[in-house]
């Protein structure tokens, strides 16, 4: 099944809410699709969502790599070679974490599609749904409250709010929510590195009547230490997030005990197949994992969310990326029900076609 041909396309979409997070404000999403073409006609999707604070790296330069030397190195090979194919492409992306991603998600829609089965069954399938949670970005206290009815009211079960800039204002909205929402629903609290760690315990400790699910990287991306430290001295999982790029981040994460859960994303680790990789690693030291995204097309949504399902130790899933997404030619991909994620039927990642 050779490979004849590889094109790239920038896609901007806006959101119908722009949001902010301890380092940025979103008003747009810009993800770059690619195409790869087979000789017998099958086509595989796939999806990159660069974040210069994440993945260090810019659209333009994911539009460039992908079109200029991955089409080129990918041209005449076999498509089933996956694994061949994404370790000749790691030297050239090795800067291009969702590059490689979209490169692994469409191969892999390929085989999904040459079996006549769907990715999440082929990976593994050990559950066929699974609960999401929805984001809160940083907002005053009133809005906070209001966007968490918002999203209750649309059958939503758990709250992901982000924080950061200031630990007594994150408090006071966490404590909020909870009285506004009430006992039954889950909350989680992202504070994207905006702490330190004192702010960290302090913010722990004032919030123990919320029952927080889970705190995400509260610290530092470049001092795993830091973590540690809080991991240590609260009484709620700690999980890495921006932390965790690589397989060798997510042993050292483990190895020494610096956190309790992982975030895996599969723009940051490069795709399926290293998320898979980095998973065991976890699994290995008992850490949970939770599979997570940026502001992604209903495409990539459809791939981490067919790793969630494919693994036992992943329990939670923050795949809400392309809600909200205006134009997303993709949102086929993905089914939502009242905040639970279910994979497509049809083989592969499920979608048939793309605008170019």
């Amino acid at each position: 099944m050779r490979i004849t041909k590889v094109e790239a396309q920038l896609l901007t979409m806006g959101l119908e809410e722009p949001y902010s997070v301890a380092y940025e404000t979103y008003d747009q999403a810009v993800n770059i699709l690619l195409r790869v073409e087979t000789k017998p006609g099958m086509v595989g999707f796939g999806c990159a969502a660069p974040d210069e604070h994440v993945t260090g790296e810019t659209p333009e330069g994911v539009l460039k790599i992908l079109r200029e030397g991955v089409a080129s190195a990918l041209k005449g090979s076999d498509a089933l070679r996956t694994s061949f194919l994404l370790e000749k492409l790691k030297p050239l992306l090795k800067d291009y974490p969702s590059a490689l991603a979209a490169v692994d998600i469409a191969l892999h829609d390929i085989l999904g599609k040459a079996a006549g089965q769907p990715l999440w069954k082929i990976l593994g399938g050990f559950r066929d749904r699974i609960k999401t949670s929805v984001t809160i970005g940083i907002l005053p206290e009133r809005e906070t409250v209001e966007r968490a009815r918002h999203w209750i009211a649309q059958g939503f079960l758990c709250l992901k709010i982000k924080g950061g800039k200031e630990v007594e204002a994150d408090i006071a909205r966490v404590l909020k929510v909870r009285e506004a929402v009430g006992e039954k629903i889950e909350l989680r609290f992202d504070a994207n590195q905006g702490y330190t760690v004192e702010e960290s315990i302090q913010f722990v400790e004032a919030t123990k009547t919320a029952r927080l699910e889970l705190f995400e990287q509260p610290t530092p991306q470049g001092e795993p230490d830091l973590l540690g430290r809080v991991t240590r001295r609260v009484s709620i999982p700690v999980m890495a997030d921006e932390s965790l790029i690589t397989l060798r981040d997510a042993f050292r994460l483990a190895r020494r005990d610096l956190v309790d859960m992982v975030n895996i994303k599969l723009m940051k680790v490069g795709g399926i197949a290293d998320a898979l990789q980095v998973n065991a690693v976890a699994r290995s030291a008992g850490l949970e994992a939770m599979v997570g995204c940026m502001d992604e097309a209903a495409l990539s949504i459809s791939a981490g969310l067919a790793f969630a399902l494919a693994r036992p130790n992943v329990l939670y899933a923050d795949l809400d990326g392309h809600i909200g997404l205006k134009g997303d030619p993709t949102q086929s991909a993905v089914i939502i029900r009242n905040g639970v994620l279910y994979p497509s039927r049809k083989p592969g990642l499920g979608l048939d076609t793309l605008p170019f």
